[in-house]
């Protein structure tokens, strides 16, 4: 019966880490959209949709805590526990890169820019949010085989990061006085690239889940 229980748990806290993580991936949409359109209401959403993210990672991480501290999971379980407060960890990061990209929206306000600089943004999320709805789906079925696939996508976003790293460097060489503005819209990238990032992360998580050990996959 106690290890019935202890199963139960285990499960709903999976189930919350996949919640948190469709928000997750909802929002590094939205951001990026709010910020090539200029959607200043939206992007303050995102901002505030931070406090609830980092309230469910406390939750979580609480509730693995208390599962260590109550039932003394075997090596398996353990495993998946650890994990499962890792990862929490790495989707509260990259929602504060949503939060940052919301913030800097906010910063440019609706001053204009030419669309060649933000045209990638909507795609880099897209291919960033694919990357971690797959590593969650890895997660959830403790599937190695699959996190172990997920890292190559990730070239896609730096091939799209390095064609607006040189979009903004024309920019400013022939508006030096935008600079500033400039190096705003990057960081907004940056932010995209950095999210796949931990994403991959989050697949040598869920490696070690799946086979014991931690593989660097980044």
């Amino acid at each position: 019966m106690l290890r019935e229980s202890f199963t139960q748990e285990l499960r709903q806290l999976q189930d919350e880490i996949l919640r948190l993580g469709s928000e997750v991936e909802e929002h590094l949409v939205v951001a990026a959209d709010a910020f090539r359109k200029r959607d200043m209401l939206r992007s303050q959403r995102m901002i505030k949709a931070d406090e609830w993210i980092n309230e469910r990672r406390l939750d979580i991480m609480s509730a693995c805590l208390q599962l260590i501290a109550t039932q003394q999971p075997i090596a398996g379980d353990m495993r998946l526990i650890a994990a499962t407060m890792e990862i929490v960890g790495e989707l509260e990061r990259i929602h504060d890169y949503v939060k940052g990209i919301g913030r800097i929206s906010l910063l440019i306000g609706d001053e204009p820019f030419p669309d060649t600089l933000a045209s990638r943004m909507p795609e880099m999320a897209e291919k960033t949010r694919y990357m971690l709805h797959r590593a969650l789906e890895a997660y959830s079925r403790k599937d190695a085989t699959l996190a172990k696939a997920i890292p190559a996508e990730d070239t896609a976003v730096d091939t799209l990061y390095n064609q607006t790293h040189k979009a903004v460097i024309d920019y400013i060489i022939a508006h030096p006085e935008k600079m500033e503005k400039a190096h705003r819209i990057e960081w907004t990238a940056h932010n995209l690239e950095r999210s796949a990032d931990r994403v991959i992360n989050i697949c040598e998580w869920v490696v070690y889940v799946g086979t014991g050990k931690y593989e660097e996959m980044s």
